[in-house]
């Protein structure tokens, strides 16, 4: 076991340090990479290909054959870009990092921490999604990143690494309940993915997301009421290639004062609102609709 131990140090320390230097090459260069890495995915591989095209028809039926193809064309471009943009961020100063990301509303989260209350903030795969490990920079409180473990020590590791670079705190999604029942030292922020398929198919939790009937998970809502938090969505656009807007938008002050699914639908119409503002932005090789 500990020669296992010692070889995924070596192994994680090795990847780590090619990503580090990648991310000192200029950023023309990183995204001609990305543009290489998208012809292959398109027009050579075809990376789920299928599912991309088969989600995207499906969530816009009124679109011409024309305009599906477009969106599933730029979003490879942008997806590849995203890489590219991820590599880059291992190493680029803080100080350029707050030129390239805006932020809107964050004194919503003061206002609910204020008051006592933990935040949960809940967000799609729009956009670069990964450019919320930069919010830590943006405020003073304590925040948190719920997040599955990958099967990969290595991977995990150098995602925990890459994710807490400015002060995000990763915890793994079955420890965050007992963490925010248990947790002392004052109210902090919890970012929550939401937007994949749950393993579990509940009655309660099933809504219309674009045009098609979807499963939620229903962790985020029964978390927020166990925790008496205060619940915001995060809308994520790009306002052009390698720049962001990120814009805090309520969904309730206090999640136990709602009736159950209300926060969840709140969150499914706000996810469907910022994927049909950048169609191309979100995550369509995920198989979502799978069950």
């Amino acid at each position: 076991m500990k020669m296992k131990q010692v070889l995924q140090t070596v192994a994680y320390r090795s990847v780590y340090t090619v990503a580090y230097a990648l991310s000192l090459l200029p950023m023309a260069f990183l995204y001609a990479m990305a543009s290489f890495t998208f012809f292959l995915a398109y027009y050579i591989i075809g990376y789920r290909k299928t599912v991309v095209i088969q989600n995207i028809a499906r969530s816009f039926p009124d679109h011409q054959y024309g305009e599906i193809h477009a969106i599933v064309k730029k979003f490879y471009v942008c997806f590849a870009s995203y890489f590219a943009e991820i590599i880059k961020n291992i190493s680029t100063p803080a100080e350029a990092l707050d030129k390239k990301i805006i932020f809107e509303n964050l004194e919503l989260i003061d206002q609910y921490i204020n008051s006592g209350r933990n935040v949960i903030a809940c967000l799609g795969h729009c956009g670069n999604w990964e450019m919320l490990n930069f919010i830590p920079y943006k405020m003073r409180h304590e925040t948190y990143a719920v997040y599955k473990p990958l099967k990969s020590e290595v991977m995990n590791r150098l995602m925990i690494k890459l994710r807490s670079r400015f002060g995000m705190k990763l915890i793994p999604d079955r420890a965050v309940i007992r963490h925010i029942l248990s947790k002392n030292s004052g109210p902090a922020v919890y970012l929550f993915l939401s937007d994949q398929c749950p393993r579990i198919k509940e009655e309660k939790y099933r809504f219309t997301l674009l045009n098609q009937e979807t499963y939620v998970f229903s962790g985020m809502e029964k978390l927020a009421r166990v925790g008496r938090t205060a619940v915001i969505y995060l809308h994520i656009t790009q306002l052009s290639r390698g720049n962001y807007k990120i814009i805090c938008i309520p969904i309730c002050s206090v999640a136990e004062s709602v009736n159950e699914g209300e926060i969840t639908k709140k969150y499914v119409d706000l996810l469907a609102e910022n994927i049909k503002e950048e169609p191309y932005g979100w995550l369509w090789t995920h198989k979502r609709w799978k069950r």
